[in-house]
């Protein structure tokens, strides 16, 4: 068990939660409010997807993270802010009879350095690198991440001093994260262990303690699951040893029929971590654990 860890609120996510809650924000200024608000409820980072304000689909646009980053780094908390580079590796294939053409509505294919355009200009001091290539639900879609693009982006956020938050959806791709510290491209690992998406890992305790098992030394690593394994991944985080990360990207609700805010979802996290006494870490201290680079 740890005693103390940092809460990250996954504030909008690409998909279509926005379809199923009012409270998913979608223009830069409600998701920069909804930002503000996480963090002045517990959470010391804050993970940012932007959405098209007219079509509320996930976007790369550059102007809106611009836009987002802008309102967060004026207002009065200064979170840690994490930007996705998911974006740019979604592959939508026509269907099992007929795989090509490419379905042009959800395929968004981009050059690995392309992916972190928006990373270059606003240097926010983490931003995610997704480490392999899955079916992502049930659909035709597959989340596209090679190695030699992931080894691309890594080598340059190291020369962008930003800090790369490694998204591991199953157990082989922590073998993506062992490569890349062997090729001298990652120092003291940052994880994200991604539970309970359909066809990763499950959110079961056993694969998680396996994954957990499988961690790099020295490496700082969170643990969260989707859907309503969301709230009681926050005990079970901290009792692996893990940080905690919690949103509207990954749950709607706080309990059955009640729809949560991000602030909400942040408050009851802090509970439920208080009240088996472990501490909640600030921004800045997560900054110095971290060795996190400001850029602004």
């Amino acid at each position: 068990m740890i005693s103390e860890v940092f809460i990250t609120c996954a504030v909008t996510g690409s998909g279509s939660n926005v379809e199923r809650s009012h409270h998913v924000p979608v223009t830069p200024e409600q998701i920069a409010d909804s930002a503000i608000e996480a963090t002045k409820s517990g959470a010391a980072v804050v993970h940012i997807h932007v959405r098209d304000p007219k079509t509320r689909r996930a976007s790369r646009d550059l102007a809106l993270y611009r836009d987002v980053v802008r309102r967060i780094r004026k207002s009065d908390v200064n979170p840690v802010i994490n930007l996705t580079t998911g974006l740019g590796g979604d592959l939508v294939l026509g269907g099992p009879d007929a795989p090509l053409p490419l379905d042009p509505y959800g395929t968004d294919m981009a050059p690995a350095l392309e992916r972190l355009v928006h990373v270059e200009e606003l240097r926010p001091e983490i931003c995610t690198l997704d480490c392999g290539s899955m079916n992502f639900g049930a659909r035709d879609y597959v989340m596209i991440n090679t190695y030699p693009t992931l080894r691309k982006m890594a080598a340059r956020l190291q020369e962008l001093g930003v800090r790369p938050e490694l998204e591991v959806f199953d157990t082989g791709q922590l073998w993506v994260v062992r490569d890349l510290i062997k090729e001298g491209l990652l120092a003291k690992p940052l994880i994200q262990l991604c539970m309970g998406i359909r066809y990763g890992a499950p959110a079961d305790l056993n694969t998680l303690m396996a994954m957990v098992n499988q961690i790099p030394p020295g490496a700082v690593y969170s643990a969260f699951s989707i859907g309503r394994m969301q709230l009681p991944y926050v005990a079970m985080a901290a009792l692996a040893g893990a940080n905690v990360r919690v949103g509207l990207e990954d749950n709607l609700y706080l309990s059955r029929g009640r729809l949560a805010t991000n602030a909400g979802l942040v408050q009851q996290s802090v509970q439920i971590l208080e009240s088996i006494g472990v501490r909640v870490m600030n921004p800045d201290e997560v900054r110095e654990k971290l060795a996190l680079k400001p850029h602004v």
